[in-house]
């Protein structure tokens, strides 16, 4: 290993040890809860830029017994005024952070490039709601709208819907993927979260040497996790074994990104199953850099590559 090698490895172990001290010694306060969000609302108002206009955007909650799910409706100006295809958007955020306005750039875009309504999911977020009030939020919205309980007030044509999401969004969206496969036309999974057991990825590289997927991985089982078992599929879709006849999956994966080579391993594990699946790799980019298209510009083609192959797999309206 060349001194300079050397010296960088050391500096990344130490302000790893620091990092992972200060994360162990952290406690979830109200006001704690409430700067994450506000920090992850400041950055993408600071580097993200504004997503399409929409004809139309409905805010209503989804009805869930005690816990109604709120959603965000994006209806494009070139957007059917009849029934249409509609896709279901679950944001990422590690399952703590984000929400329906953190990830507005992406679901515009996506809204825009298709031509189709978008519903985004605001759903219970972890430590005050852990596993599995997320997902168990999201799946309520998809039943809802497979139901055909959207058709008739909002346009949302219950024979042709698609989901997806990043990261911890894509994580629950793989998982409903897989146990409605034959209701659904089509999956986004942008960088998505495939499994909750192994917190290292198994080829470790200098973009891991910080450790912060570690760590954010770590975080994610005490506050989320929380004691259930990982194994399960809801939690770590990548362990499906029946993956035959699942909807067409549009992949994403990061090169500066921990969660790189389990979104590869699940694209090549759809495919080898008869799957059609359409697998990209940003190499120089990083984890979530869709939130944040003034520094990535990448990041509004991508959500136009994956409305482009939403309306192959979808039928025109």
């Amino acid at each position: 290993m060349r001194k300079s090698q050397k010296y960088t490895r050391e500096f990344a172990d130490e302000i790893s040890s620091k990092m992972r001290a200060q994360l162990e010694k952290w406690k979830f306060e109200p006001s704690q809860i409430a700067d994450i969000h506000g920090n992850l609302r400041r950055m993408t108002n600071q580097f993200d830029t504004p997503g399409p206009e929409m004809r139309k955007i409905h805010d209503f909650n989804v009805p869930n017994e005690d816990f109604p799910v709120p959603v965000r409706l994006y209806v494009p100006h070139n957007a059917s005024e009849e029934p249409g295809p509609t896709f279901i958007y679950f944001h990422g955020g590690g399952f703590v952070t984000g929400s329906i306005e953190s990830h507005e750039g992406i679901t515009r875009r996506i809204a825009s490039g298709t031509g189709y309504r978008v519903l985004s999911v605001e759903y219970r977020l972890a430590p005050q709601f852990a596993y599995p009030a997320g997902p168990d939020d999201c799946e309520i919205v998809l039943n809802w709208a497979i139901e055909g309980y959207g058709q008739d007030e909002w346009g949302i044509d219950r024979h042709n819907i698609s989901i997806g999401g990043d990261s911890a969004g894509g994580n629950m969206a793989a998982y409903l993927a897989q146990k409605y496969r034959d209701k659904l036309k089509a999956q986004i999974l942008f960088y998505p979260l495939m499994q909750l057991v192994d917190f290292k990825p198994p080829k470790p590289g200098p973009q891991d040497w910080l450790q912060l997927g570690f760590m954010a991985l770590k975080f994610i089982d005490e506050h989320y996790v929380n004691g259930s078992d990982p194994q399960e599929t809801r939690l770590s879709p990548l362990f499906e074994k029946n993956l035959k006849q699942l909807p067409p999956a549009y992949i994403l994966t990061c090169g500066l990104d921990p969660l790189r080579d389990e979104g590869k391993l699940y694209a090549d594990k759809l495919s080898s199953n008869g799957v059609p699946t359409e697998y990209w790799h940003e190499k120089m980019m990083p984890h979530g850099f869709l939130n944040f298209a003034k520094m990535f510009p990448k990041g509004r083609k991508i959500p136009l590559d994956a409305a482009d192959f939403l309306r192959k797999h979808m039928e025109v309206a």
